[in-house]
């Protein structure tokens, strides 16, 4: 193995910037915060405007439900294998220890990071299109799990969080990758908004969102640099595939080497500049490592057929289910005894009560925010006859 370290000149522009109070100034200021309601959640002298966005999305109901949502590996009972909980805290550590270096606003990584993925479907990435492919059957519209995470911490439960956080989330999109992250301004939430609405119509739009600030760009990049040997750690657990199949390129092939040599070639290339940036080899290395991984582990035939041939009717059975029994006031109903019972609350300010949103999306509410485990429970307890299971392997199989 290989691990990099900062060269020496940068190392020691580092310490003389520390030592002489000539830190680069690059960071976003907390005080600049937008919030929709500006009169609550003021900033004070314990918690500034990032620390509660933080813990606003930590006490979140769906948080917990990260602990059982699937990153890659859907059909095994494993407890060694990466959820979306411990997903979401690895891109949070590796964008805090890059924004530190670089003298960024650790609070606001941390913020983003937390939230990002809180919108997620069940069973990862398939889930997601599947859900988007019944959404969109049904209205037009699209559904994505950064667009739909921004939904889950400022519609579904309106927290009343920042601009600056909420936007990271909506523009964290791990699986593009550029060479340089250079900012583009958001300037106010009513265009904020326009942009957001504009990823329902077209999901290329999505593509063309990039985060406002340095801190929303280094947890762009940290959540590929979280995934990418980490999802290769897991597969060799799983014996899905030896890790000594990948090539050794200039980010390495191993997790730690990756984690390691990505965050010191960032902050090498980065250092009091306001764009995030690496050279030519690590991010031809990066699109390499990140390539083998979809051909070796992301795009199995076996799980995919699997995912295809569950996964995807019984989402389908159950948002018609779920769907009829909204539209007809079933209120012994799950959406309405599980769903409805856990986001109105009348403590929440809202423009309109949750329960006059259109009701396809109140479904695509409820099946997104559900864990694997609830999922396939849930329609065992609608279709106890059904001859859809899925079979996991457990761990002495």
């Amino acid at each position: 193995m290989y691990y990099e370290k900062l060269s020496q000149e940068t190392e020691n522009k580092i310490l003389y910037d520390r030592t002489h109070g000539t830190l680069p100034r690059v960071a976003f200021i907390s005080p600049l915060a937008l919030r929709r309601d500006k009169d609550h959640d003021q900033a004070t002298i314990l918690r500034s405007a990032f620390v509660r966005d933080a813990e606003k999305i930590l006490h979140c109901p769906y948080y917990n439900r990260y602990a059982d949502k699937t990153q890659v590996f859907s059909f095994y009972k494993n407890d060694d294998i990466t959820r979306r909980a411990l997903h979401v805290q690895l891109v949070s550590r590796i964008a805090r220890t890059i924004g530190k270096a670089l003298c960024l606003n650790s609070d606001l990584i941390e913020a983003i990071s937390l939230g990002h993925d809180i919108g997620h479907t069940p069973f990862g990435h398939k889930g997601e299109s599947f859900l988007d492919e019944l959404y969109f059957s049904q209205t037009g519209r699209h559904f994505s799990h950064n667009i739909h995470s921004v939904r889950v911490l400022d519609k579904i439960f309106p927290l009343n969080l920042t601009l600056q956080t909420l936007n990271g989330i909506a523009s964290h999109d791990g699986e593009m990758e550029l060479e340089r992250y250079t900012p583009r301004p958001v300037r106010s939430f009513a265009e904020f908004d326009s942009l957001i609405e504009s990823c329902y119509a077209d999901k290329a739009n999505i593509k063309k969102l990039i985060p406002d600030t340095l801190e929303g760009c280094v947890v762009r990049i940290s959540d590929i640099i979280a995934y990418l040997g980490k999802d290769r750690q897991d597969a060799e657990r799983l014996e899905i595939d030896e890790n000594d199949i990948f090539d050794d390129g200039a980010i390495g092939k191993h997790n730690s080497e990756i984690i390691n040599n990505m965050t010191v070639n960032i902050v090498e290339h980065s250092y009091g500049k306001r764009y995030i940036k690496m050279d030519e080899a690590h991010f031809s290395a990066l699109k390499k490592a990140k390539s083998d991984n979809y051909e070796q582990i992301y795009r199995s035939k076996e799980v995919e057929a699997l995912l295809e041939s569950t996964v995807r009717p019984m989402m389908q059975e159950l948002y018609h289910k779920l769907l009829h029994d909204l539209i007809n006031e079933n209120l012994s109903s799950p959406i309405f005894t599980h769903h409805f019972s856990v986001v109105d609350k009348p403590y929440y300010k809202r423009e309109l009560p949750y329960r006059e949103t259109e009701p396809n999306q109140i479904v695509v509410d409820y099946i997104a925010s559900m864990t694997d485990d609830y999922f396939v429970d849930l329609h065992s307890h609608f279709f106890p006859k059904s001859n859809l299971q899925i079979k996991y392997k457990g761990y002495f199989d």
